[in-house]
């Protein structure tokens, strides 16, 4: 196990741990009871950011998106083979690791008024279940976090999931308003405690959360778009409010996506996603995708692996992420303001037209140029060829376009499952006639915890996802 999921485990289950009292000499110091809130919600953002953001189920859903591929023989992640007993770690990295610690944040930080964390806690809370829920429908939350049922908790329904998020996010937004005894600072891994930041957070994830249901049972998709447009009026306004983790790159704190593609991974990018920017001659290519270490004469330094071929390839041939997202000191950017504009595009798309939706669109991508350091010539041709929205291409480029800003983000694969796009078939030698659609229950939670609806499969939709 990598020495920074080692450091991070020893500290959770510091905050976790502690022995009834009976009397005072049985206190265990080494394993307090009793944690200030800056010593709990630091290793609970770098949870989130390294096990929920860019752990195992965030590779699977690459998968299902085809933006990476393994050099490996078949079947494997790639070819949709999953059996549950792969989900117990990652189950338990969102209930023990994030939402346990996150409960034990906002109830302490609530009980020494300490408001902004608080905040903190219930807007991670709601980012966190917004993750879960997404990959595995209908979860526990209203029993799974205290009491007597807490180990067998029932499944509340995906719709109410959601009304859980919206609610979590209004009330972390009003006690951003609230007076707090204690501010975050260096304990605040994303933003150091800035509340503004922190609120236009919340308001893109409410409208993220919106739009989300666009197609959902007993919902239209007008009003959904109104109720982000009204959210994101509240929202990130620039590439300096994006939500990314800040990694030293030193032994023991480096970047998550370092860790997955480093050397001896067989986790490489795809030829789908590579192909696709080659396609459309992007010119964050070289950003995005780093050159193959001895490129294939063939395919030219930037090549991908094609997913579901039998044969096994030379790593060295195929590319893997660029250093802005893969180098061990590169940020993990997990909500950004260019996702943002992208839903604000598909909203003013639904309300208005792609007239409207076209110069926000536009903005969507010149911001995520800006990030990856395109020239203002790089832009303009670029925007020449692609900028230009009709009433038949529309939610198509906006998404496309939304993937390669959200590059290697779970979101893609909630993206495509609610709008079709990209356009993706099954790939060669699946396992399955159809992509996965969703993540399969944990063996561990089958056993302890058995409900009827474990029995779903891959390719089952969720509540949403119609």
């Amino acid at each position: 196990m990598k020495k920074i999921i080692i450091a991070l485990l020893a500290v959770i289950l510091l905050i976790n741990a502690g022995c009834k009292k009976f009397i005072d000499v049985n206190d265990d110091p080494n394993n307090p009871t009793n944690v200030q809130e800056s010593l709990i919600l630091a290793p609970v953002e770098l949870a989130i950011s390294h096990s929920l953001y860019g752990g195992y189920a965030a590779v699977l859903s690459l998968h299902y998106t085809q933006s990476v591929a393994l050099n490996q023989t078949l079947p494997n992640d790639g070819t949709y083979f999953l059996v549950n007993g792969q989900m117990d770690g990652e189950w338990s990295n969102l209930y023990t690791t994030c939402l346990i610690n996150l409960k034990n944040l906002n109830e302490k930080a609530k009980k020494n008024d300490n408001y902004n964390y608080t905040a903190i806690a219930k807007i991670l809370t709601a980012f966190s279940l917004g993750t879960g829920t997404d990959l595995w429908g209908d979860i526990p939350y209203s029993q799974a976090l205290g009491g007597a049922s807490m180990f067998t908790p029932v499944y509340d329904k995906q719709e109410d999931i959601y009304k859980s998020i919206q609610n979590l996010l209004d009330d972390g937004i009003a006690d951003i308003a609230k007076k707090s005894v204690k501010i975050p600072g260096s304990d605040d891994y994303f933003y150091g405690g800035d509340m503004e930041k922190w609120n236009k957070l919340a308001y893109t994830l409410k409208a993220r959360y919106y739009i989300h249901l666009s197609k959902a049972p007993g919902h239209t998709a007008a009003a959904q778009a109104d109720l982000a447009l009204a959210a994101l009026a509240n929202g990130m306004t620039s590439n300096d409010d994006d939500l990314k983790f800040v990694y030293t790159g030193a032994a023991g704190n480096e970047n998550p996506w370092y860790l997955t593609f480093s050397p001896g991974s067989t986790l490489v990018l795809s030829s789908y996603i590579v192909d696709s920017l080659k396609s459309r001659n992007d010119p964050r290519l070289i950003a995005l995708v780093s050159a193959a270490a001895s490129p294939d004469p063939t395919f030219g330094p930037y090549h991908g692996r094609e997913i579901g071929t039998q044969d096994i390839g030379s790593l060295e041939s195929y590319s893997i992420p660029g250093t802005l997202y893969s180098n061990a000191g590169a940020f993990n950017y997990i909500v950004n303001y260019s996702e943002a504009l992208a839903i604000k595009a598909e909203a003013s798309l639904i309300k208005s037209g792609h007239a409207t939706a076209e110069p926000i669109y536009q903005e969507m991508i010149k911001s995520h140029m800006e990030k990856t350091g395109m020239n203002t010539s790089a832009v303009n041709t670029y925007l020449a060829a692609r900028g230009t929205l009709s009433a038949t291409n529309a939610l198509q480029r906006i998404i496309e376009e939304k993937v390669t800003a959200d590059f290697l983000s779970v979101e893609n694969f909630t993206d495509w499952r609610r709008t079709g796009f990209p356009v993706l078939k099954p790939v060669p030698n699946a396992l399955l006639p159809n992509i996965p659609r969703r993540l399969l229950y944990p063996q561990v939670e089958k056993i302890a915890n058995p409900q009827s609806l474990q029995g779903a499969i891959l390719t089952d939709r969720v509540w949403w996802d119609q």
